[in-house]
C-alpha cells in the first residue's frame, strides 16, 4: 500500500434500486489485486446468472495501477466506464464493484444508462461507506514514573493517538503519529520531557477513519 493517505470503502455490501423498472444491485468488495477482483466478478456472475447484465469496474495498488471496465452486454461505453469513472472522482483504491441489471422492459438509452450505472455506484458508495486510510508511525516513550501525570495529559491533548501504556521499570507510552508528523512529533517529545525520556521509532501501520464527503 502506498505511504500516502487513500480512500477505500468502509465495508463490503450491496445497493439496490430501481429505475424506470430496471432493477440495479450494485455488489461493493475491499480487494488487494486483480485475481481477487475477478474472482468476486465471476461470483456475482455466478449468484447472479439469470440477470440481464453484471456489469464492472476496479481500480487497485499503490499508484492505481489496475483499472478495468467491463459493460458485460451494455452499449459500449454505457456501463463499466461510467462506474469506474465514480471510483476515480472518489479516488478509491482496492475496490471492486459489480452492478447486476435485471431488465424491466423500458430501454433507458446511452445517457439513461449511463446515469443508471454511475448513479447506482454513487449511491452504493454512501451507503456502504468511504474511509480515509492514515500511515502512521508507531513511536514508544519511556520516562519514570514521576512523569506519568505531564505526559499522559499532554498525549491526551494533543492529536497524536495514545495506543497503550505499559507498567514496568519505567512508564512506557506507546503512541501513533502520522508519517508525516514523525519530526515533528519526535521533537515535541524531547521538548515535553526536557530530553529525559526514552524515544525510540517503532514500526508504521494504517488506521481508518470514517470519511464524509
Amino acid at each position: 500500500m502506498s505511504a500516502e493517505q487513500n480512500y477505500t470503502i468502509k465495508q463490503d455490501g450491496e445497493y439496490e434500486v430501481v429505475i424506470q423498472k430496471s432493477k440495479f444491485i450494485a455488489h461493493f468488495k475491499r480487494v488487494t489485486s486483480e485475481e481477487e477482483a475477478q474472482a468476486f466478478i465471476q461470483a456475482i456472475k455466478k449468484a447472479h446468472w439469470n440477470a440481464n447484465h453484471n456489469c464492472s469496474a476496479y481500480i487497485i495498488g499503490e499508484r492505481n495501477e489496475f483499472q478495468k471496465a467491463n459493460d458485460d452486454g451494455e452499449p459500449s461505453g454505457t456501463a463499466g466506464l461510467p462506474m469506474l469513472e465514480v471510483l476515480r472522482k472518489r479516488e478509491l483504491k482496492d475496490t471492486v464493484v459489480v452492478v447486476t441489471r435485471y431488465f424491466g422492459g423500458i430501454k433507458l438509452g446511452g445517457g439513461g444508462l449511463i446515469r443508471a450505472y454511475g448513479g447506482t455506484v454513487s449511491e452504493g458508495l454512501d451507503a456502504v461507506g468511504i474511509v480515509e486510510r492514515i500511515p502512521m508511525q508507531r513511536l514508544t516513550l519511556a520516562v519514570d514514573y514521576g512523569w506519568i501525570g505531564k505526559v499522559e495529559n499532554e498525549l491526551r491533548q494533543s492529536s497524536y493517538l495514545l495506543d497503550d501504556i505499559v507498567y514496568a521499570d519505567t512508564v512506557t507510552f506507546h503512541i501513533s503519529v502520522p508519517v508525516e508528523e514523525t519530526d515533528a512529533a519526535l521533537a515535541w517529545l524531547v521538548d515535553l520531557t526536557n530530553g529525559q525520556g526514552g524515544l525510540e521509532t517503532q514500526d508504521q501501520r494504517i488506521i481508518e477513519r470514517d470519511f464524509v464527503r
